[in-house]
């Protein structure tokens, strides 16, 4: 959307405000005030000021379809960030995209897999998470046989079945195998199934809210007394708040970004943040902050190449955009992938805090090539 050469630039955000995911949605909105207020007190874009247009995505997929409608039709935003299960990006798709033909930035962890010429994603996909930890927590501790407590929609399905190829190809098995509504809280099931199964590792997709209930009946049933390996790709620091630490003590991740890394940028932006919202929703990597920081920032990169606000002229440059500092690291969109190759990290809850056990450098997404990219190298 091209507006007159002195009117704000409209960026519109979906965060999860409300709702069972709010401590992750204020978080997300927190990152992108911050972000927008800091280009604008640098003389912002292309000489125009930025205008945030937030809204609530409820943590319910209705309210953000109907958000991404609002921001689309009334408000014509240039660009759309937001949403974290991956069904609430499903929900924005069809307004903000398939609808409205607006460019979409995708800032969470997820499945992999989305092609939309319109559409990036700023945050890990399984290449980055699952192929690396994977064998390197089977080569650690030994353990062979995964138990796959999960929630029932796309990502947990999807993500599941490269945990299966990888625990295969690594001589592992698949013991336990469940899906539940993300409102469940009665997870006797499949706690009985991993405990009689010989599971050493549960590797966990089940979300909030049923992520609680679920971590309580797992701990009380003794699965980490008796060994046992808990992994949850997602978890970090705000993830930390909602459970007793005794429940996740020894738990593993693979993430962007930590508040453990230990680069100068990575220090200073938490500072930043956390003088600016006091009290409030933690900077994050598995709460997409991350991928909202490093979504903006690219995106800005490609416009002042761009030159314009032309959608085209913008996603050409967004395609090889890279940031020399962000969370975690530097950062590249992969030409053609509208994915991002970043560093990854292994973190380990160690008495109560989130600790970075492995740095793995910089991995590639290995996503698809989008077929539009595709037509237009041909």
């Amino acid at each position: 959307m091209q507006g007159s050469t002195d009117s704000p630039i409209k960026v519109g955000v979906i965060a999860d405000q409300t709702g069972p995911l709010s401590f992750m949605g204020v978080a997300d909105a927190n990152v992108a005030k911050m972000v927008i207020d800091d280009i604008n007190a640098g003389g912002g874009l292309l000489g125009r000021q930025l205008e945030l247009y937030l809204e609530d995505g409820e943590t319910d997929d209705s309210a953000a379809e109907a958000c991404a409608t609002k921001l689309v039709q009334q408000h014509r935003v240039d660009v759309i960030l937001g949403g974290i299960y991956s069904s609430t990006r499903q929900a924005i798709k069809k307004p903000a995209v398939v609808e409205g033909r607006t460019l979409y930035i995708y800032p969470e962890q997820y499945e992999g897999q989305e092609r939309d010429p319109l559409i990036f994603c700023t945050g890990p996909v399984p290449a980055q998470q699952v192929d690396p930890l994977i064998p390197w927590l089977m080569q650690r501790t030994g353990a062979k046989r995964f138990a796959l407590p999960s929630a029932d929609y796309i990502w947990p399905r999807v993500l599941n079945e490269k945990v299966r190829r990888v625990v295969a190809a690594e001589g592992g098995e698949i013991v336990a195998e469940k899906y539940h509504p993300l409102d469940h809280t009665d997870y006797g099931g499949i706690v009985e199934q991993i405990m009689s199964s010989g599971a050493e590792v549960v590797f966990n997709t089940i979300v909030p809210p049923g992520l609680t209930p679920f971590m309580q009946q797992l701990h009380d049933a003794g699965f980490s007394k008796r060994g046992g390996h808990l992994v949850c790709t997602y978890f970090d620091e705000n993830c930390l708040g909602l459970v007793p630490p005794e429940q996740v003590e020894g738990l593993f991740g693979c993430l962007d970004y930590y508040q453990d890394a230990g680069d100068p940028f990575s220090k200073e932006l938490l500072g930043r943040y956390d003088e600016l919202y006091r009290d409030s929703a933690l900077f994050t990597g598995g709460s997409a902050c991350s991928g909202m920081y490093r979504g903006l920032r690219l995106w800005e990169a490609a416009v002042r190449e761009a030159g314009s606000l032309e959608q085209r002229d913008v996603i050409a440059a967004l395609d090889h955009a890279k940031i020399a500092v962000g969370p975690g690291g530097p950062a590249e969109m992969v030409p053609g992938q509208h994915h991002v190759r970043m560093n990854m990290y292994i973190a380990q809850v160690r008495d109560g805090a989130l600790k970075i056990v492995k740095s793995l450098g910089v991995i590639d997404p290995d996503e698809q090539i989008v077929e539009e990219h595709r037509l237009v190298q041909a």
